[in-house]
This record gives structure tokens, C-alpha cells and sequence, in this order.
């Protein structure tokens, strides 16, 4: 990063400091208790034989996708905790999974500097999903990708661009530097209509900043400093109006949109490992982070108290999401299973 930049950006975080008149829990102080979370894992998804990097629900917050280095993408059914399809991956680095809102195609990439798009409703010659799409042209591994619909997608690479693409065409229709560090995180707003996002995202990224961003420009509209490693996960509030954070240094915090600055930061009762991935709950109250020393924590996002945590898995947690009704969170770890929690 040039001097002139870090210069620049030491300043609007010193402007962001200065508007802050009050802590949100101290805001929130005289709000009741938020009850204790009791999720218990409602179903154990075992079938990949390797580390499971990604897990992302469908739109019909039934189904979820999972990658891991074993070469596979698996399609579960939640409910049942059956699997639907066994996808083989060309390149066993994955790092990322996206599900269509529609539920039509899940995308994928990793270290192979490729997203990888297939359609859950036609078939190979060998009977997985067909590919209908490798979107190729990274300097670095692919990140993160999100479907705006079942012919747009977004996606993060360590590079440090952003892309947008046309699924259809095959063709990126915008490209454009991002970040000052490998873009690692991102998430869609919430939206009314079929897709069930608005215009806006957020990214995170190893530069320690996050960034709040239109899609049809390439200008971030606001930028968020306050992490001092890795911003490894974002995830937007179901308002729009503000996000959730998880970082390598140990910390989650809630940035606000309109006051354009941090609102809250979560720490753990011990402060020893790293937040691999965060998710809300459907009203907002609760954060919840996977974390390096295996459990996901939770805590009151209103009055910042820890209400604990879920232990089960037996390694490293890399992934968690929750469904879009709010019903189950699911979750992904070096320990090779994935865990529904209700």
C-alpha cells in the first residue's frame, strides 16, 4: 500500500472515531437479556473424506452445498440429511461455494484461479451435474462468489479484484481492483423479489478493511477500518443497514451503514483463537462466529454479552451459514463433517 493511501486512510478512520457519541451497549443497556441460545446439531452430514472448507445454504433454506479437498462438492438435504448429488471437482482446492438463490447451480474455485458454475438440473454422461461454465482470467485464487441471480455472479480473488460476470455470455461485464490486500469475504445485501438481495455488497479482505459497494459501479461507496488482521468473513444484518464481522485477530464486530462507522466489537471469554466465519440470526440479536479452536460462538449483538457456544465439531470450524428463514445454521470443519444446527 502506497504511503499516500495508508496516509488516506488513517485519516478516515480518525473521522470515523470522532462521530461516535455512544457504545451500542451502552445504548442498549436497559433492554432485557437476550435468552441463551440451545441449538443442538440437529443432523451430521458425513461423506467427505477430507477437510470441508465452504458451506452455503440454497434459497429454499433446505438444501446446502458443501466443498471440500477431498475434490468434492456435495448437495445435501438438510432436512433429511440425506445427500441429493456428489459433484467431482477438477481441482481439489476448493475454497468457496456459492448456491444460486433459485437453487438451479452452485459455483465453486479455489487455488485452481477458476470459478467453476454447474447446473443441479442437467446431467454428464456421467451423471453429476454439468458444467456450464469455468470462468477463468485470475492472477490469484478465487475467494469468494455469490450469485446475484442464475445468470450474474460475483466473485473475489486474491488478486485483489472484483468481478462481475455474465453467465450467459461467459463474459465479465465489470473487473476492477478492490481491495490492498487478497479479497477474501463477501456478502449481499438483503432485498425484496426473486433474488432476495438488493444492489449493495460487502467485502472483507487480508488488508483489514471492509467495503460497502454498489453493483453497478466499481467505486466502493464507503470503506470500514477497525480489524487488526484478516477480515476473513462478512455477512450483511437483515436490515441492510449495517454487517457482521469475523477476523484473524481474534474479534467480531458490527459496523453500521449510516453511522458510517464500527458499532460494537465481540471477543470471546477466551481470547486465543482466530474467526474463521460469522452468521446473524434472522432478527439480528445474535452473532455467531466459527472460530480455530473448534466451537461457534454467540453472543447478544444489542448488549454485547457472550451467550456461548456450540462445541461438537473436532477441528478448525471454516464455514458457517444460516438459511435464509432463520431455522438452522449449518456448519464445516477440518474435521471433515457438517453439522445442522436447530
Amino acid at each position: 500500500m502506497r504511503r499516500s493511501s495508508v496516509d488516506a486512510s488513517i485519516m478516515a478512520a480518525d473521522a470515523q472515531k470522532k462521530g461516535q457519541d455512544a457504545k451500542l451497549e451502552e445504548t442498549c443497556g436497559s433492554m432485557g437479556d437476550a435468552p441463551k441460545v440451545r441449538l443442538v446439531t440437529k443432523k451430521l452430514l458425513k461423506g467427505h473424506i477430507n477437510k470441508v472448507n465452504s458451506v452455503h445454504f440454497s434459497g429454499d433454506s433446505r438444501h446446502c452445498v458443501t466443498g471440500s479437498l477431498d475434490g468434492k462438492l456435495i448437495i445435501w438435504d438438510t432436512w433429511t440429511g440425506n445427500k441429493v448429488q456428489v459433484i467431482p471437482l477438477r481441482s481439489s482446492w476448493v475454497m468457496s461455494v456459492a448456491f444460486a438463490p433459485s437453487g438451479n447451480f452452485v459455483a465453486c474455485g479455489g487455488m485452481d484461479n477458476m470459478c467453476t458454475v454447474y447446473d443441479l438440473n442437467n446431467r454428464d454422461n456421467t451423471g453429476a451435474a454439468k458444467i456450464v461454465r469455468e470462468l477463468a482470467g485470475y492472477e490469484g485464487f478465487l475467494s469468494s462468489c455469490r450469485f446475484l441471480d442464475d445468470t450474474h455472479i460475483i466473485t473475489g480473488s486474491g488478486d485483489m479484484k472484483i468481478c462481475h460476470w455474465d453467465l450467459e455470455k461467459g463474459k465479465k461485464t465489470m473487473e476492477f481492483n478492490a481491495h490492498a490486500g487478497d479479497v477474501v469475504t463477501m456478502s449481499l445485501s438483503p432485498g425484496e423479489g426473486e433474488q432476495g438481495h438488493g444492489n449493495v455488497y460487502v467485502t472483507g479482505s487480508v488488508d483489514r478493511t471492509c467495503k460497502i459497494w454498489d453493483i453497478r459501479e466499481e467505486k466502493a461507496k464507503q470503506t470500514f477500518f477497525g480489524h487488526e488482521s484478516d477480515v476473513n468473513s462478512v455477512i450483511f444484518h437483515p436490515s441492510g443497514q449495517a454487517f457482521a464481522t469475523g477476523s484473524e485477530d481474534k474479534t467480531a464486530r458490527l459496523f453500521d451503514l449510516r453511522a458510517d462507522q464500527q458499532l460494537a466489537l465481540y471477543t470471546p471469554p477466551n481470547k486465543t483463537s482466530g474467526f474463521t466465519s460469522c452468521a446473524l440470526s434472522k432478527s439480528g440479536r445474535f452473532i455467531m462466529c466459527g472460530s480455530d479452536d473448534h466451537s461457534i460462538h454467540i453472543w447478544d449483538s444489542m448488549k454485547n454479552q457472550h451467550n456461548g457456544t456450540l462445541g461438537g465439531h473436532e477441528n478448525r470450524i471454516t464455514s458457517i451459514c444460516l438459511a435464509g428463514n432463520g431455522m438452522a445454521l449449518a456448519s464445516c470443519s477440518w474435521d471433515q463433517n457438517v453439522r445442522v444446527w436447530v
